[in-house]
């Protein structure tokens, strides 16, 4: 990672490219490139069936002129294109209509060198056949397991990502990432028909993948376990969701608390600051700064330094996610969530977002359940960020006596977030997986509507 004292070649290309937009009329600007490469391979029934290889470089202007800015984007990297782009971008922003919110994060709240190491890239060199060989050996012990009786099939990708970002105001700071992942879907037949179900493994670095044979093994077990499903009868009752789900609870969490969401007054959450909105204890974080972090960044998409910042904090709404249009149009300070694209401005959003693990195990969150459900899929949108009302077709296992039992399908389960909140309770058993992660957690009081 380096900043201005290290510049390098993308460095100097935005450094030039926003140096123009200056020049020729704009008061500010600002550049961020994007210089991706991927690898793929696909497998099916022990075939392979695609490899795929992609390359992109891609960046982005915008420039501002007064309150008024534009954002364009190419990937033409010639000089007499750049030149273009940049005359397009003032020429637009001329025209644009007025945005009191617009502008450069504040300069005290920029990265300055040096900056955080976070341990995101993996010099490991990967090629096609390692990557056959990883898809295969998923969906080979996936295959293997008893009861499987089909594959929808398996991939493994290997992707690096060169992030640049360049200011009017002299930020100018780049990193590097790598992603390696792999997954599988399977089918298992049973006397009502086909279920699927599936497993992945990813990580920064290839070493910290888990094994193609376990995860193989588990989308299989977990397909042959969900055959033969029954309807419960409708009922309010607990609800666990196991973790691959849960993280879902915590991203409607994030979309209500979005500086944008409750800047427009679109959110449910947006007259709850400060107050409590989950149980004493609670605690959900965004944190940039994890090594390894599948998300996360030594600096936002507006240059503004990473740090960790609580959502909630002993179950209070304690932060919104803020990039610096947000936070100005809000009476606030940028908290640097500024997430970025090359053809739109930036916008609020989460890095490494998680909730901290409760105290018990999963079996002990269960162990007093008479009569509930266990979420393993959830299926479509199914929440009205307003009114927080939650509604959404699922799939997964009853509850009796403290035990999960036999598969259920076909069902719904409804609530109101609000209520969901405070209501909900963290199991013990927290892994980063995805991103945006959580334990097991366990609501009660939500209607599950079956037969």
């Amino acid at each position: 990672m380096t900043t201005t004292a290290e510049k390098t070649e993308p460095l100097t290309l935005l450094g030039q490219l926003v140096d123009s937009a200056i020049k020729a009329g704009a008061d500010s600007a600002d550049a961020v490139m994007f210089d991706s490469a991927s690898l793929s391979a696909n497998c099916r029934l022990g075939r392979i069936e695609e490899i795929e290889r992609s390359e992109a470089q891609d960046i982005g202007l915008r420039v501002m002129i007064g309150q008024r800015q534009a954002t364009v984007s190419t990937t033409d990297l010639m000089p007499q294109s750049l030149w273009l782009l940049v005359e397009r971008a003032v020429a637009m922003a001329r025209s644009a209509p007025e945005d009191p919110y617009c502008g450069l994060a504040e300069r005290e709240l920029l990265a300055s060198s040096p900056l955080p190491e976070l341990d995101l890239f993996d010099e490991t060199t990967v090629s096609p056949e390692d990557l056959e060989e990883t898809a295969r050996a998923v969906e080979d012990a996936a295959r293997a397991v008893r009861g499987v009786t089909n594959s929808e099939g398996s991939s493994a990708s290997v992707s690096t990502m060169h992030t640049v970002l360049v200011t009017s105001d002299g930020f100018a700071g780049e990193y590097r990432t790598t992603y390696h992942g792999f997954s599988v879907s399977v089918l298992a037949e049973g006397d009502d028909g086909m279920e699927r179900d599936y497993d992945f493994s990813s990580a920064r670095f290839r070493s910290d993948l888990e094994s193609p044979e376990e995860v193989g093994r588990r989308a299989g077990n977990r397909a042959v376990r969900r055959i033969n499903p029954r309807k419960p009868k409708t009922a309010r009752v607990p609800v666990v969701f196991e973790p691959r789900v849960a993280s879902s609870i915590i991203g409607h969490l994030a979309s209500a608390a979005n500086g944008q969401a409750v800047a427009r007054g679109t959110s449910f959450l947006k007259d709850q600051m400060g107050k409590a909105v989950f149980a004493p204890g609670i605690r959900i974080v965004d944190d940039p700064l994890r090594p390894r972090g599948l998300s996360s960044r030594p600096f936002d998409g507006e240059g503004v330094a990473a740090s960790a910042l609580d959502l909630v904090t002993d179950g209070v709404l304690s932060n919104w996610l803020l990039d610096s249009a947000t936070a100005r149009q809000l009476g606030l300070r940028s908290n640097g969530r500024a997430r970025r694209s090359t053809s739109s401005p930036p916008a609020p959003g989460t890095s490494n977002l998680y909730m901290a693990p409760g105290s018990v195990s999963p079996d002990a969150l269960i162990s007093d359940i008479k009569s509930g459900f266990y979420v393993t899929e959830l299926i479509g949108m199914g929440v009205n960020p307003v009114t927080g009302d939650y509604s959404k077709g699922a799939a997964g296992f009853w509850i009796e006596n403290g035990k999960i039992t036999y598969p259920v399908s076909e069902i719904t389960i409804a609530g109101n977030l609000k209520d969901m909140f405070r209501a909900l309770a963290p199991a013990d058993d927290l892994e980063f997986r995805i991103g945006t992660d959580a334990p097991t957690i366990r609501i009660d009081g939500m209607t599950v509507a079956g037969a």
